[in-house]
């Protein structure tokens, strides 16, 4: 694939600190783990990240001004101080996060990620005119499987370098999706989207779900990529492909996802057709549950986070499109106190229009004190929480993924705080969501294996992706204009 770019061997990597004071350095020789006397005695480890402020987002809220992360294989061995994981362990490898923050990495619940080739396409309309008037034309006219290819990996090289190691997505040839993801070194759960009209690849919904099915058997078990059934939303299927939607799901253990109560259009639609709001609607056939993730749920009363509650429904929430769609605020405030999960999405750039978790963190924290008056409203550390161990526990990952802990898997970034923007720090939470940004992320470890050192992506070729994607927006120009 023109895109992709062989992992450099492993091994002595040399390189200056950066003025962040983030680089990456590796142990001397004597330090190797391999050696005599002392450091011989240590415990051989592939890893070690040391030096910055470690957020660990566990369940007590642990942070240590001078910590370190310990990785064996893709698994975390220990979280403590630097110095004590110094003297325990000797690494092959170490990363220098001196100055930094080094975290879990974050978890976009709801997104599509080839639709960054649509980026800019439509704008400064409501939800259904943008659908129904623009993208899905687009769509018919464009979405291919090198389309998705290239529009995923062009997401990819977006989502590592702002930080983000897992996404969950629906979209069309997700096998295709599936291979770039995988290749690019993310954690995903992916489902190929359902829908009640032809689309680009399956023509009917039985098609869709008949795909799915092969889907799920090939990626299932996958250590990277979770399969999913994804129908689009219950205004584009019918009841009877929701339900075999659910007991697809079922019938593999694995999540499923779907649009929700994103906009009054769609509640208007529901109840006109049925007499019941979207959520209730999908209670009475049978379709929510606990590995259930809905998407939006902007216009939800309190009998339907009733019945999510109940039902244990997890939640995506996604604050920059409902903004700028004018689609409305979700309870989300309210949900969280009802005990219901919540995680946090971008959605996609088509609609965003990025992939930025840490803006998309930011937003979250500001529209919900200004939605309900209340400056103490949805505190930096809840909106880190939603977009880390949350999100997790929302794609059914939580025991593996989003917190910083010895056992889990090793997905975690390192962010630098050099920039004018990021000094003085007091609160790394508060630093976090409200000073960050997606471009102050300096090294992303996922499973284990890095996949960006010192700002550089090492599983993706920038340069290839960056110029496939002004070829196809040729491409898009040329089919928008006929």
């Amino acid at each position: 694939m023109p895109w992709t770019r062989r992992k450099p061997p492993q091994g002595r990597l040399a390189g200056r600190r950066s003025m962040a004071g983030i680089a990456l350095l590796l142990f001397a020789a004597g330090c190797s783990g391999t050696g005599s006397g002392p450091v011989g005695e240590r415990e051989t480890i592939d890893i070690l990240v040391a030096g910055g402020t470690v957020v660990t987002m566990d369940a007590g809220g642990k942070t240590l001004a001078d910590g370190a992360v310990a990785i064996r294989g893709d698994r975390i061995v220990a979280v403590g101080p630097a110095a004590e994981l110094s003297r325990n362990y000797g690494a092959k490898q170490t990363v220098d996060a001196e100055g930094g923050i080094i975290l879990p990495g974050l978890v976009n619940t709801h997104n599509h990620a080839p639709m960054v080739l649509f980026r800019g396409i439509a704008d400064d309309l409501a939800l259904m005119e943008w659908l129904r008037g623009y993208i899905f034309p687009a769509e018919a006219r464009n979405v291919t499987a090198e389309f998705v290819e290239h529009g995923t990996a062009l997401a990819c090289l977006e989502m590592i370098r702002g930080g983000t190691t897992t996404y969950a997505d629906m979209y069309y040839f997700e096998d295709r999706m599936a291979e770039v993801t995988e290749r690019a070194g993310m954690r995903a759960v992916l489902g190929e989207t359902i829908i009640g009209f032809p689309a680009p690849d399956n023509k009917t919904p039985e098609e869709a779900l008949a795909y799915t099915e092969r889907f799920i058997q090939r990626w299932k078990g996958n250590p990277l990529i979770t399969p999913a059934v994804a129908p689009h939303a219950p205004y584009t299927n019918s009841a009877e492909t929701l339900k075999a939607s659910r007991a697809l799901a079922d019938r593999y253990g694995v999540p499923l996802t779907l649009h929700v109560a994103e906009t009054q259009d769609e509640i208007r639609e529901i109840r006109e057709k049925y007499g019941r709001t979207p959520v209730q609607w999908l209670e009475d056939l049978g379709v929510l549950g606990p590995r259930v993730l809905i998407n939006h749920a902007v216009w939800v009363t309190e009998e339907d986070m009733a019945i999510l509650r109940r039902h244990d429904v997890k939640v995506s929430h996604n604050p920059e499109s409902n903004m700028k769609l004018a689609s409305g605020t979700a309870p989300v405030v309210r949900m969280l106190s009802l005990g219901i999960t919540v995680g946090l999405g971008t959605d996609g750039a088509a609609s965003n229009n990025n992939l930025d978790m840490f803006q998309a963190m930011d937003f979250a924290a500001k529209l919900h004190k200004l939605a309900s008056m209340n400056p103490t409203a949805l505190p930096a550390q809840e909106v880190l929480r939603m977009a880390t161990v949350g999100g997790a526990r929302a794609l059914g990952l939580d025991a593996e993924i989003g917190s910083l802990e010895a056992g889990k898997k090793a997905d975690l970034i390192v962010v630098r705080t050099g920039g004018a923007h990021s000094v003085p720090m007091y609160n790394p939470y508060s630093h976090l969501v409200y000073a960050a940004r997606g471009g102050d992320v300096e090294s992303v470890i996922i499973n284990g294996k890095p996949v960006m050192l010192r700002g550089q992506v090492l599983t993706l070729d920038a340069g290839a992706v960056l110029a496939k994607a002004v070829e196809i927006q040729r491409q898009v120009l040329a089919s928008v204009k006929n």
